[in-house]
């Protein structure tokens, strides 16, 4: 079994201390590339080095909207020089993590679209797929989205919205990422969203350190935990292990624009 991790944060510190043999850990369990975002622009050196350091990393690089107070004029500016910098670099695979976050209610709507919308725009300026972060917000991110038409869509990062949603994403083209939440028992209407959604339509994440499945509860999410993300998710999708990872691989890697792994 062959598995993408399409969303990690395997920069942050939480991995400081073991990162190479976790890493060593989730290839041995068929985890052979691992996508890593960076969120604000401090982070962005941090990341790029990560995936320069080893084969199985790629890098995105966006301004995620949890960090809104951080973020200046200045750092969308920023943010552009280095895509400009790294355009045509196989090591540089998407923009983000950027988006919408309307559950935490001291980030500022409209500040939040504004940089929501100078990234989508370097999305189709510089041909990279989005990595959308999209929490309470799905009837703007779709509405903006609309507008913009990016190119080479995205996926939208730890979808929990409701079947009609997941449609609106898949006619602009984006994926759906899946990861540990939709592991829980009480996550019911996500599982039966999850059920309906056609295998071309997704890609497995961790969002590590973040998000960990119910078969790990309470710990540091890990990119080792994808197959047991995956079987969870494949049982509640009703199909095979082995058939869910291969799409989700399959999409990633036309997603990336990435060689099939064989």
């Amino acid at each position: 079994m062959r598995l993408i991790d399409t969303h990690t944060h395997l920069d942050f510190p939480d991995f400081d201390a073991d990162r190479p043999s976790l890493m060593a850990r989730a290839s041995a369990q068929g985890v052979e590339r691992m996508v890593v975002l960076g969120v604000h622009q401090a982070n962005f050196q941090r990341v790029w080095d990560l995936a320069c350091s080893d084969s199985r990393l790629a890098a995105a690089l966006g301004l995620h909207p949890v960090y809104l107070e951080d973020h200046q004029p200045s750092h969308i500016e920023q943010l552009r020089a280095w895509l400009e910098r790294l355009r045509g670099d196989s090591r540089l695979c998407a923009l983000g993590e950027f988006g919408l976050d309307y559950y935490l209610p001291e980030l500022d709507k409209a500040r939040q679209q504004d940089v929501f919308e100078a990234q989508l725009q370097m999305a189709c300026d510089f041909q990279l797929p989005a990595l959308l972060h999209v929490r309470r917000s799905h009837a703007q991110v779709i509405a903006t989205l609309k507008r913009y038409k990016p190119m080479r869509a995205g996926i939208i990062h730890a979808f929990a919205g409701s079947y009609e949603e997941a449609r609106e994403y898949i006619k602009l083209g984006f994926r759906l990422g899946l990861g540990g939440a939709a592991t829980w028992p009480q996550a019911l209407r996500l599982r039966r969203t999850i059920a309906r959604l056609p295998l071309d339509s997704v890609v497995l994440e961790t969002d590590a350190p973040d998000m960990a499945p119910v078969m790990h509860p309470g710990v540091r999410n890990s990119p080792e935990h994808l197959p047991d993300i995956a079987q969870s998710l494949a049982e509640s999708m009703g199909v095979p292990v082995e058939q869910l990872a291969e799409a989700s691989t399959r999409n990633a890697c036309e997603l990336f624009g990435w060689q099939a792994l064989h």
